[in-house]
């Protein structure tokens, strides 16, 4: 390069940054400094002309969420590295988010895969210059192994520069043992898969308040510490809904019908998490939750800020295109006074759906044990004349955050009976809601010569095991 740049790195990713493997794979701890590194390492590339004609690919699940993350990360690296030139060498739009050396004319763009549109609009991802090299997945056990394959498949051609070379990298903290990114790059030995672990012990610039917070985490919480802290895979034991299955409970999007019963719960937050659930009722008492609004302030379990009113208007917008929406139910604890004068958190959501002619919600039933019941029964379902599992309750495919967060929660320490409240646990809360506003006793198996429920949906082509 023309110009020296000197750039401070953690010694403990050099080989990491160095590697050509076509996977790298970083799993840590919470500040460990594994984002502000990879994003570093690609800025640096990026702007050095042995490079040219590398183009960079940076994807999260959720679109949405790239703005405060990888976008800011990446931004905030370009302002380490180039300081006062930062505007200079690089063009930074905001609509579509992107980047660009003005340099080299390599360029980072951003994107998600939430569903198969997202998908699909990956596969058509080209450039004016050069080709795609290089892709990056932020919290990567947020995506599905088929989601990794179609990035996978971007990956292919001659490359013209003999200095290029194709790589994916993943970076994330290891929440659960059963994940199939441990299985498909930790557990085998491969010349094409590079796999590092961190620790925020390793990150030279970590503050001391910091590194305290931590190790008083170790006591506190020794199993989360094991993740959060040791950068170890998740405990596999202690789910607290144990019949959670994908193959079973998730299915692809497919058109409600018409005479279905629909309705919708919520659960309240904004410094956490708000959650919003949209949900129709077969005739065979099946519930089949086909949409989620999710306050996700880009991190796990940190929320959006959102005040209730500007939640209401989302809920309205996303109403937009229903049929009517039979009734609603929020968290009972959402009409109590917050101490402030004015409405409470319920009362103005419900003055804005009022507003605007929607279905205003009712107070939830108390117990979540009792919720946490009623989700184990759906989950649980009964066996099918044919001996296979019939489910009470099904995911659509889009309800990302439901189908990331509900799995993973665990018993209480103290109480094993109940769902760990400090875990991510607003879809289930919403969720529990919900079918406690619906209580429902299993079915027995229909006798000889009847059809079972799924055999009625499965005979007229409605195929909901599909994946």
């Amino acid at each position: 390069m023309a110009n020296v740049i000197r750039v401070q790195f953690n010694p403990i990713f050099r080989e990491f940054n160095r590697t050509r493997c076509r996977y790298r794979a970083a799993k840590g701890s919470a500040g460990s400094g594994k984002s502000v590194d990879i994003a570093q390492d690609f800025v640096v590339k990026l702007m050095d002309d042995k490079y040219a004609g590398a183009n960079l690919l940076v994807v999260r699940k959720i679109d949405e969420s790239n703005r405060d993350s990888t976008y800011a990360e990446v931004k905030a690296a370009i302002n380490r590295v180039c300081g006062d030139m930062a505007s200079a060498l690089w063009t930074v739009r905001q609509s579509p988010l992107e980047m660009v050396c003005n340099k080299t004319g390599n360029k980072i763009i951003f994107r998600g895969m939430k569903d198969d549109s997202q998908r699909e609009k990956i596969k058509s991802v080209t450039f004016e210059r050069g080709k795609l090299c290089w892709i990056w997945l932020e919290e990567a056990t947020e995506f599905d192994e088929d989601d990794v394959d179609i990035l996978d498949d971007r990956l292919r051609g001659e490359l013209l520069n003999p200095n290029l070379y194709y790589q994916m990298t993943f970076s994330f903290n290891p929440v659960d043992a059963n994940h199939w990114i441990k299985a498909k790059y930790f557990d085998i030995e491969s010349p094409d898969i590079f796999t590092h672990h961190s620790t925020y012990r390793d990150n030279r610039f970590i503050d001391e308040a910091y590194y305290r917070r931590m190790e008083l985490r170790k006591i506190q919480d020794p199993e989360g510490y094991k993740v959060y802290g040791e950068g170890e895979w998740g405990v596999t034991g202690g789910r607290f809904f144990t019949s959670w299955s994908k193959t079973i409970h998730v299915c692809k999007p497919f058109a409600i019908p018409t005479g279905w019963l629909r309705f919708r719960s919520m659960d309240w937050g904004s410094y956490r998490p708000y959650a919003v659930g949209w949900y129709a009722v077969d005739y065979d008492s099946m519930i089949w939750k086909y949409r989620e609004l999710y306050g996700y302030g880009g991190k796990p379990n940190v929320g959006t800020g959102e005040n209730a009113r500007q939640v209401a208007m989302k809920i309205v917008e996303a109403e937009k295109e229903d049929r009517e929406i039979s009734y609603g139910v929020l968290d009972s604890a959402c009409w109590n006074a917050s101490g402030t004068t004015g409405p409470t958190v319920a009362e103005e959501i419900n003055n804005v759906l009022s507003e605007y002619k929607k279905t205003t919600f009712a107070k939830s039933e108390k117990g979540r044990e009792n919720g946490a019941e009623q989700l184990k029964l759906r989950l649980d379902g009964y066996k099918g004349r044919d001996g296979k599992q019939v489910p009470g309750i099904v995911f659509f495919e889009t309800c990302f955050h439901n189908i990331r967060t509900i799995p993973v929660l665990t018993h209480d320490k103290r109480q094993p009976e109940k769902v760990d409240t400090t875990g991510e646990d607003h879809c289930f809360d919403e969720t529990a809601y919900a079918l406690t506003s619906r209580p429902w006793t299993p079915k027995k198996p229909e006798p000889e010569g009847k059809r079972d429920a799924y055999s009625r949906k499965r005979d007229n082509g409605l195929d909901w095991m599909a994946m």
